[in-house]
């Protein structure tokens, strides 16, 4: 069985699929329908391939009422994602500050700056 995470972020790499994420964050829920709709790009079996691997991956929750499925972006997992972004940019942001302060030259007393604006 794939792991999750790569299971989403395989579901990320498509442009399409984001693309449809995008409008589900924009307008909430829609119907494979309005998708279809609103995707022009590609026809509307495509569209239901991209929302079954969206919903594989669970980043989108579908919602049947009647002969129609309504899709909305999957809040927990998305957090996940968002999360773990978050970690691998602020621990490179960290690092890279470090590292800066490392090379930095030594800071001046207060004394030595006020003698050389004198």
């Amino acid at each position: 069985m794939a792991d999750p995470e790569d299971l989403a972020f395989e579901a990320l790499a498509d442009g399409t699929r984001r693309r449809i994420l995008r409008l589900l964050s924009e307008r909430g829920e829609c119907t494979a329908s309005e998708i279809a709709e609103a995707i022009t790009s590609v026809g509307r079996t495509t569209v239901s391939s991209h929302l079954r691997v969206l919903r594989v991956a669970n980043l989108v929750d579908e919602r049947r009422d009647g002969r129609f499925r309504h899709y909305s972006i999957a809040r927990k997992p998305a957090e996940d994602m968002v999360d773990f972004l978050r970690g691998l940019y602020q621990g490179s942001l960290a690092a890279l500050r470090d590292r800066a302060e490392q090379h930095a030259p030594p800071e001046q007393s207060e004394a030595a700056k006020w003698a050389e604006s004198s």
